[in-house]
């Protein structure tokens, strides 16, 4: 079985698919190697295991996919769905997220553990949002997690390192509609001097390049309908114009020459927000496929110098590019999340030709590291894994919660298996 990218094939002996709650503990108990395997869209090993993956699209555990309590607004949902197919009817509750990812695509508990993002200065990672988590952990008994427990910090951003997620409850808030708004051509001195203004001139913000091109190609701009009006131009207009940039003409594509059939509706359309949060649909394949990727995460206070140093490797990194994206996130406390603060973070989808990538990624990230730089748990980066925890002020209290959770390494597997066996 390969990962959604075909560039890694599992070594799992075998995948599971339990229908029930004891089906799943049993195989858990009963196997001395697991893991959880979602919705496979990590580009790195993260997630592989030499014993059986499970996979939980298929588990019924006697309970509502979603429930959402009236008082609280907390959502529960079942962690092997994908986001995809709960946030409409989050949205018919009343209710939204405050982030997406770009794909509705992508499973819930798999974007939880390795701490994927949206956009956004005052919106923080997919996780989080997550306030509890139930667990099926290595003896097959449950364990439920909530904010406010000792381990909790621990046990989110955990690369399926203590169990297998089966519930996560999300704090949501209520529903919004968002328009999307495509600027073009605008100058790089122009970002770089205002990088913060940019990134900060809607609710998410998304800067689509591919360093080398004479200015930045795209800024996607979505803004929220209740605090800039239904109609009229977009509320990031004046900033963007005022720098030099374009209202786009027509839909784009985060990729050149693509045609935007597959991506949520731009234009300044209104909609809810979990059709334009993301910039692709549900209902079409998300992008290509045949691609690589490869993202880190740099203090806000390092943003703009990270930029001007990629943009020096311009000329290196654009012919193996496909396009790379610029978002910003706000900081959390989990223990292993790649934003522990307000963060910038610099995305990289690449041409799949992985010789070539990996020899330019050391280049990229001797220019990065010094600033601070994070890579994202779920994608590509050549940073030594022995180096990792050093990055992690909270790693030793991780290492000791998986130790007590898991003292045979039963959810140890592909890179993890290192990180932790130090």
């Amino acid at each position: 079985m390969k990962n959604w990218a075909a560039n890694l094939t599992y070594s799992s002996a075998r995948t599971e698919r339990p229908r029930t709650l004891a089906e799943l503990a049993g195989i858990v108990a009963g196997e001395p190697r697991v893991r959880a395997l979602g919705s496979r869209h990590s580009f790195s090993d993260v997630a592989d295991t030499t014993g059986v993956h499970v996979q939980l699209d298929q588990l019924d555990d006697g309970r509502p996919a979603l429930e959402v309590d009236p008082a609280t607004g907390v959502a529960s949902v079942r962690a092997g769905l994908r986001y995809g197919d709960v946030v409409a009817d989050l949205h018919a509750s009343g209710r939204a997220l405050t982030a997406m990812a770009s794909l509705p695509h992508i499973s819930i508990a798999g974007a939880v553990a390795t701490g994927t993002h949206g956009s956004g200065d005052g919106t923080r990672s997919l996780a989080g949002d997550v306030v509890g988590l139930e667990l099926v952990t290595a003896s097959g008994e449950p364990l439920t997690l909530r904010r406010g427990d000792a381990d909790f910090p621990g046990s989110v951003v955990a690369l399926g390192a203590l169990g297998v997620a089966t519930r996560v409850e999300l704090a949501t808030v209520p529903a919004f509609d968002v328009r999307q708004d495509v600027f073009t051509g605008l100058p790089w001195d122009a970002l770089t001097e205002n990088l913060d203004a940019v990134m900060g001139s809607a609710y998410s913000v998304s800067v689509f390049t591919s360093w080398f091109e004479p200015d930045v190609r795209m800024v996607w701009c979505k803004s929220r309908v209740d605090d800039a009006g239904a109609s009229g131009p977009a509320p990031a207009a004046d900033l963007l114009t005022g720098l030099g940039a374009a209202p786009a003409t027509r839909a784009m594509h985060p990729l050149p020459d693509v045609a935007a059939v597959a991506c949520t509706e731009q234009g300044g359309v209104p909609g809810p927000w979990f059709e334009r949060l993301p910039h692709f649909r549900l209902d079409f394949t998300p992008s290509l496929g045949e691609e690589l990727q490869s993202e880190y995460l740099l203090p806000r206070a390092a943003g703009s110098d990270a930029v001007r140093a990629v943009r020096a490797l311009g000329d290196r990194l654009g012919p193996l590019l496909l396009t790379s994206e610029i978002r910003t996130v706000a900081g959390d406390d989990l223990w292993l999340s790649t934003a522990p603060g307000d963060s910038l973070a610099l995305h990289f989808t690449w041409k799949q030709d992985w010789p070539a990538v990996r020899a330019a990624l050391p280049e990229l990230e001797a220019a990065l590291l010094p600033l601070g730089a994070r890579p994202h748990w779920g994608k590509l980066f050549t940073v030594p894994v022995s180096d990792l925890p050093g990055l992690y002020p909270r790693f030793g209290d991780f290492a000791a919660l998986t130790a007590r959770l898991d003292p045979a390494g039963k959810f140890r597997g592909g890179y993890v298996e290192e990180l932790l066996s130090r």
